[in-house]
């Protein structure tokens, strides 16, 4: 693989998706950018180009197998072949399980599972066409680790697109194709602005019972999309597995000032 690369980054129209395309851009990177939210996507691209990369938009429903296709085709008429896809677009609905509408199950699912999945199939099916390295990074969260209440949906697609991460790693074993976990903490995004702010408020005080959400740290975007680089710059014959970025504790954190302005959110679209 050159220094220059192809990347394609899913969700990229806010939060860590805005930064992980920004910090390949300063690798002098070529950056396809989807997302749902085409016109925030001139945004993002125009910060690429400032950082030194090389950016294409281009509208991407990841839930939708069409819109897939003709984004990766779009990238690669104006970047040249994707070797590297970062699979960050993802979506959650907070609240009981019991009460969830089957709409919005559906939704988180195709988002957060099978969008990953039809992403992954495209490179790597072209990756082994032309013979060439290159690499699936998975954006998922600490949920996987520590199941989150009243996230349920959200707890079982991340656990699922971890498991899905594994098993294209065994699959593309000696193809020179790497495939990695970057498990996310609690990031400051746009990720669940939308959600009630009695909701979150609420989530807040609860989830500590579960030993969850234990201090007010939290991760700026930019953190995880240096992780992100790292696991892409690695040179061939080395392969990172999962890499988890958590906040660091505040030094001397007011245990009082759990509830904040507006809670952190996690990874998003």
């Amino acid at each position: 693989m050159s220094d220059e690369r192809t990347a394609l980054v899913t969700g990229a129209s806010s939060g860590i998706g805005v930064a992980i395309a920004v910090e390949l851009g300063r690798l002098g990177w070529r950056v396809g950018l989807g997302a749902r939210r085409v016109d925030r996507l001139e945004e993002t691209a125009a910060a690429v180009s400032d950082a030194g990369g090389t950016a294409f938009a281009s509208p991407l429903d990841v839930t939708d197998a069409g819109s897939v296709a003709a984004c990766f085709a779009a990238v690669d008429a104006e970047l040249g072949p994707v070797d590297a896809l970062v699979n960050n677009a993802g979506i959650a609905t907070p609240g009981w399980l019991h009460r969830a509408a089957p709409d919005a199950i559906k939704r988180e699912v195709e988002t957060n599972l099978l969008g990953p999945i039809l992403t992954s199939q495209i490179l790597i099916a072209a990756l082994r066409e032309r013979g060439d390295r290159g690499d699936i990074v998975f954006i998922t969260s600490d949920a996987t680790r520590h199941a989150r209440p009243r996230m349920a949906t959200y707890t079982a697609t991340k656990a699922g697109l971890e498991a899905l991460a594994h098993s294209v790693a065994l699959e593309c074993e000696g193809t020179g194709i790497r495939s990695t976990v970057v498990r996310v903490g609690p990031t400051l995004s746009e990720f669940g602005f939308d959600w009630p702010m009695d909701e979150l408020e609420d989530l807040m005080t609860y989830w500590p019972r579960f030993g969850l959400q234990r201090h007010g740290g939290v991760l700026e975007p930019e953190a995880i999309a240096r992780a992100v680089a790292m696991v892409l710059t690695a040179p061939p014959g080395v392969r990172f597995d999962t890499v988890e970025v958590q906040p660091e504790a505040p030094v001397d954190d007011d245990r009082t000032a759990q509830i904040i302005e507006r809670p952190p959110a996690r990874t998003g679209e």
